[in-house]
């Protein structure tokens, strides 16, 4: 039951609008593939491994298909084709392509159905797994179950995966039901994904197939331990946005920062290859029940949360029309915003309320992803504590899915196991006193939070209605998203982008998705 007396004309309208710019943006993507879409096919047709200079086997294999001029047909052709003529098994052929044994290009061609057939019986072993590990993951919520929502949302960020464990098994256990572990500084600008555990990351961890194996199993202890399913989160971002999907995946990840734009606007990375990628990593997110989480919340970090509100809302459209594109349901969509207005601004509260409220009533399916303040936190721990509860509050009484708790210590340093614990008190202790209060409570008719609600709204509608008319490209390029310019042709990657020919084809889309793209 609305209690913003939204204008429902505005939803629709903001909506198809959304709807007709995701569609022209689809175009573009189903007529091309990437370098990282590509060795994310390798990953799930078995390839893993580095050689001896520790280049992934993915990269070695599809860097020598783009040496072959081959690209555009895909690696799923060239793979399909290598074990046919030869017998191996697709992780074999790449330990023979990175000695030079095969040229991966220059094999005869085999008959182009049996290619297909071939790649798709591999195929679908990987998809089993990744069924099996869902299955896995639904078994765990039916038996020990999970925490009350707003999930409570924490971060480890030691640099060491081992190092990490502990810190997430003591959130666990102090409280916490979702553990993101927070990838190294620039591991975002990679075009590889590093192999096997690490213990040096800066600023946090590298996302590594092995690290999130270690992490997996960690929780899973810990979630036994305390009866309670402990979610895991990572960075699914950047150059090898679809490989970490396809990771997450693998190894039962339950939830993903995946956003459309983030690795545009706030990586400078380009803007073909991100929406190309994003979408076959939403495919990956989709099928696997991981919850992706996008991130508006970004924006108010670059720009003014109470002038650049409606770009938020704007954002969260487009991501939901992208994440359907890619078959992801309502209920897996952790759409994004944040409690980022300066104390300062009067009534702030309030329209940090209106803002919360207008999202819950606009995506009811969605467990909305809040974020804390950040950008006004002084290094004043008391003023800190008492801005985190304030968030808490509004979460609590606007029905938030997923709360990734404020620290204290926001601004002075990587927070301490006993920071953490003071967030999780501080959000259960809010949680569990106001836990029915938005069901107890109306809005004003025509007062501020109604009147602050309908002018974001508004102002989304408008911005989507112009972006329809000019195209997604030209927007960005315009700066229209929080403050940020971008070149269709500039930012790294862009060499990574081709056009698929009649022969390309892609076994997980249809697979996962039902229809050959």
């Amino acid at each position: 039951m609305s209690k913003l007396n939204l204008n429902q004309d505005l939803i629709d309208s903001s909506r198809n609008a959304a709807k007709n710019i995701a569609e022209e943006v689809q175009r573009f993507i189903d007529d091309h593939t990437t370098a990282s879409t590509e060795r994310t096919i390798v990953r799930l047709l078995g390839v893993d491994g580095v050689d001896e200079i520790d280049k992934p086997l993915p990269n070695v294999v599809v860097d020598n298909i783009i040496e072959g001029g081959g690209l555009e047909r895909g690696a799923a052709y060239w793979i399909g084709n290598a074990v046919l003529s030869t017998g191996l098994t697709p992780q074999k052929i790449a330990e023979k392509v990175a000695i030079g044994e095969i040229d991966i290009t220059k094999i005869p061609a085999e008959d182009e159905e049996k290619i297909k057939e071939t790649v798709g019986e591999i195929a679908k072993k990987t998809v089993d797994k990744i069924v099996e590990n869902r299955e896995k993951r639904e078994d765990y919520l039916n038996t020990i179950g999970e925490g009350k929502k707003p999930y409570l949302y924490v971060i480890v960020a030691t640099g060491n995966i081992y190092e990490d464990i502990i810190q997430a098994q003591a959130a666990a256990r102090q409280g916490a039901d979702v553990v993101a572990v927070i990838r190294t500084t620039g591991q975002s600008l990679l075009d590889y994904v590093p192999y096997g555990p690490t213990t040096e990351g800066f600023g946090g961890t590298y996302a590594t197939q092995e690290n999130f194996k270690l992490m997996r199993r960690a929780l899973d202890e810990v979630g036994e331990e305390v009866g309670r399913y402990i979610r895991l989160t990572n960075y699914c971002s950047g150059l090898c946005m679809p490989e970490i999907a396809a990771m997450g995946a693998l190894e039962r990840l339950d939830m993903m920062l995946n956003d459309a734009l983030y690795g545009i606007l706030f990586r400078d990375i380009n803007m073909q290859r991100t929406l190309v990628d994003q979408y076959f990593s939403r495919v990956i997110n989709g099928f696997a029940g991981i919850i992706i989480n996008t991130g508006e919340d970004n924006y108010l970090t670059t720009d003014d949360a109470v002038e650049a509100a409606h770009t938020v809302l704007a954002s969260q459209f487009i991501n939901e029309q992208f994440a359907l594109k890619a078959g992801i349901p309502e209920e897996q969509m952790g759409l994004g915003h944040a409690f980022e207005m300066d104390p300062e601004v009067e009534n702030g509260f309030l329209m940090e309320l209106a803002q919360a409220q207008m999202a819950r009533e606009i995506f009811p399916k969605a467990p909305l992803k809040y974020m804390p303040p950040t950008k006004f936190m002084t290094g004043n721990i008391f003023k800190g504590h008492i801005q985190n509860a304030m968030f808490n509050m509004v979460s609590i009484m606007t029905n938030q899915g997923i709360q990734l708790l404020g620290m204290l210590t926001e601004a002075i340093h990587t927070p301490h196991l006993h920071d953490r614990y003071l967030a999780i008190e501080n959000a259960k202790y809010v949680f569990n006193n106001a836990r029915s209060l938005g069901d107890e409570i109306e809005f004003k008719e025509g007062g501020i939070i109604q009147s602050r609600a309908q002018e974001v709204l508004n102002k989304a509608e408008e911005l989507l209605t112009q972006i329809e008319k000019e195209g997604l490209f030209k927007t960005i390029e315009e700066g229209k998203f929080g403050g940020v310019k971008r070149l269709r042709t500039g930012g790294k990657g862009l060499n990574g982008v081709a056009k698929k020919d009649r022969g390309y084809f892609n076994p997980f889309i249809e697979l996962m998705l039902g229809g050959d793209k």
